[in-house]
C-alpha cells in the first residue's frame, strides 16, 4: 500500500456519525433529495431505459431496487441504472475546483449498496460525506480535464471510499478495492467532446459500477495492485504526478461546498442563464443585433468554443451548448426539461440568434476561477444601444446557495409528472428522517411508482 492509498484508506476508517456536524448532516440530506429529484426528471430517459432493460435481467442474492419499476436487480446494475436518472438532465450538483465534476452521481451506487447491505439510514449519509470528500480532496489537486481524462476518475474513487465504508470492509480489502477502481478505470476526455452522445450522461454511472464492483471483489479477498498512485506506471507516473490529499482537514468537509444546480444544464451556464433571463426584460430577442460574451476558459472552452456548440443535433450537445441556451433563455424565457427536443435546436428564431452569438475568454476572469466564476454578457440591439450584465456566482453556488424551500421546490416539481402529493411529501419525510432510520427501506418504498 502506498502512501496516498493509505491516507485515503485511513480517512475511511477513521470517519464516524459523531465527527459530521449537524450542519453537514443536513447538507448531505439535501444533495440526496436533489439527487433524487434529478432522478425523477431522468427516469423514463432513452439512456435510462437502456440500462433499466439490462437491469431487470440480472438477478442476485443481495438484490437492490430499479427505482421507478421497483424491479430487483444487482446492487451493480441498479446503481448503474439509477445512476443514469440522476445524470441524465445535467441538473444534478457540481463541485468546481482545479478539477471539477458531479460527485452526486455516486449517490445512486451508495444507495444501491446501503439496500442490498441493509445498512441504516445514517450510515448511509456518513458512507455519502466519505465519497464527497474523497472526490472533492481529489478535484482540489488534479486538474484532470486539462490532462485529457475524465470526471469518472474523482467518482470511480469516491464511490470505492463509500462503498467500502458501507459493506465495512477492513484495511487491506478498502486498499485493494481502491487499487483495483483507480488502475482499471481511467476514462479520457473524449466522453464531452465535440458531438456529444447519450455516454456523456452514463460514463460516471458506469464508474459508480465499477466501484461497487471492485469493493465485492476486495471483500471477497481479490488483491489489487500494488502502489497503485506512487508506483512505477501507476497514476503519478501515467496521468497526474505527484500530488498531496488534504482529507477531512479543511473546517467543513466537501460535500458543503458542493453547488446546487437551478437549471437542467451544464454548469458554467447557469450565471449567464440568469443573467440572459434579466436583459429579455430590458431589450426584446428580436430586437438583437449581437450578444457578446465574456467568460473564463474553463467555461469557453466546455460550452462556447466548439463549432458543435452553434449546431446541436443532440440533447447532450444542447445542455452543453452556451449559445443555444442563451437563446431559449431570451426567446423562450425558461431553460427546462422540455427545452432539448429536435424541433427546438431546429427552431429557426434561435438558429438565427445562435449565430449572433459571439463568445470569448477574459484572461482576468480566468485568472479569478475558481474562486470567482466571473462572465460578462453584452447585448448590442439594432439600434446600436448595449445592455451589460455582469455576475461572478451562479445561484446554487456555495457564496450564492439556493435555499431548502428551493431545493424542494425543485423537488416536487421534478417528481410531479410520477406521483401524487401525499407520496411526494412520504418521500420528502423519509429524507429527511434518514439519520433516524434503522434501514432504507422506507425511503426505496417510495421510490416505486407508475409513470402518470
Amino acid at each position: 500500500m502506498d502512501r496516498t492509498t493509505d491516507s485515503i484508506v485511513s480517512f475511511i476508517l477513521d470517519l464516524s456519525e459523531k465527527k459530521i456536524s449537524s450542519h453537514t448532516m443536513h447538507q448531505t440530506k439535501m444533495r440526496l433529495m436533489d439527487a433524487l429529484a434529478c432522478a425523477l426528471g431522468g427516469l423514463n430517459s432513452p439512456p435510462a431505459l437502456i440500462a433499466c432493460r439490462l437491469a431487470q435481467q440480472i438477478q442476485s442474492k443481495a438484490p437492490a431496487q430499479v427505482w421507478g419499476s421497483g424491479q430487483a436487480s444487482s446492487m451493480e446494475m441498479a446503481a448503474f441504472a439509477n445512476a443514469v436518472m440522476v445524470r441524465y438532465l445535467d441538473y444534478n450538483d457540481t463541485y468546481i475546483s482545479k478539477g471539477s465534476g458531479h460527485p452526486s452521481d455516486m449517490i445512486a451506487g451508495l444507495i444501491a449498496v446501503a439496500q442490498a447491505e441493509r445498512c441504516s439510514g445514517s450510515a448511509l449519509l456518513v458512507a455519502t460525506v466519505v465519497a464527497y470528500e474523497v472526490f472533492t480532496a481529489l478535484a482540489d489537486v488534479i486538474g484532470i480535464r486539462d490532462l485529457g481524462w475524465d470526471q469518472g476518475f474523482f467518482v470511480v474513487l469516491g464511490a470505492t471510499a463509500g462503498v467500502s465504508k458501507l459493506m465495512n470492509l477492513n484495511r487491506e480489502q478498502t486498499a485493494d478495492a481502491l487499487a483495483i477502481a483507480v488502475s482499471a478505470n481511467l476514462p479520457t476526455r473524449q466522453t464531452r467532446s465535440g458531438q456529444l452522445s447519450m455516454w456523456k450522461g452514463v460514463a460516471t454511472a458506469w464508474s459508480v459500477r465499477a466501484a461497487i464492483s471492485a469493493c465485492l471483489l476486495a471483500k471477497e479477498g481479490m488483491s489489487g495492485p500494488t502502489a497503485a498512485f506512487e508506483g512505477r506506471h501507476g497514476v503519478f507516473d501515467q496521468i497526474t504526478g505527484p500530488f498531496e490529499l488534504q482529507l477531512g482537514a479543511k473546517a467543513d468537509f466537501g460535500i458543503d461546498r458542493t453547488a446546487i444546480k437551478f437549471f437542467p444544464s451544464e454548469y458554467h451556464s447557469q450565471a449567464p442563464l440568469a443573467m440572459a433571463l434579466e436583459l429579455r426584460k430590458e431589450v426584446p430577442w428580436s430586437h438583437i443585433a449581437e450578444i457578446q460574451v465574456q467568460t473564463y476558459y474553463t467555461a469557453y472552452s466546455e460550452i462556447g468554443s466548439e463549432l458543435e456548440k452553434w449546431h446541436p443535433t443532440t440533447r447532450e450537445t444542447a445542455d452543453h451548448s452556451l449559445p443555444y441556451l442563451l437563446s431559449l433563455a431570451l426567446v423562450d424565457a425558461r431553460i427546462d426539461q422540455d427545452s432539448f427536443t429536435m424541433e427546438k435546436m431546429k427552431d429557426p428564431v434561435l438558429v438565427d440568434l445562435m449565430s449572433r452569438i459571439k463568445i470569448s475568454e477574459n484572461k482576468d476572469f480566468t485568472a479569478a476561477y475558481p474562486h470567482q466564476l466571473i462572465t460578462q454578457i453584452d447585448i448590442v440591439d439594432k439600434r446600436g444601444a448595449r445592455f451589460t450584465k455582469t455576475a461572478h456566482y451562479p445561484k446554487g453556488h456555495e457564496k450564492n446557495p439556493m435555499t431548502d424551500e428551493q431545493i424542494e421546490w425543485k423537488f416536487a416539481m421534478l417528481a410531479d409528472a410520477l406521483m401524487p402529493t401525499q407520496q411526494k411529501a412520504a418521500l420528502l419525510t423519509e429524507i429527511k428522517a434518514l439519520d433516524d432510520r434503522k434501514s432504507i427501506d422506507d425511503l426505496m418504498r417510495r421510490m416505486v411508482f407508475e409513470s402518470r
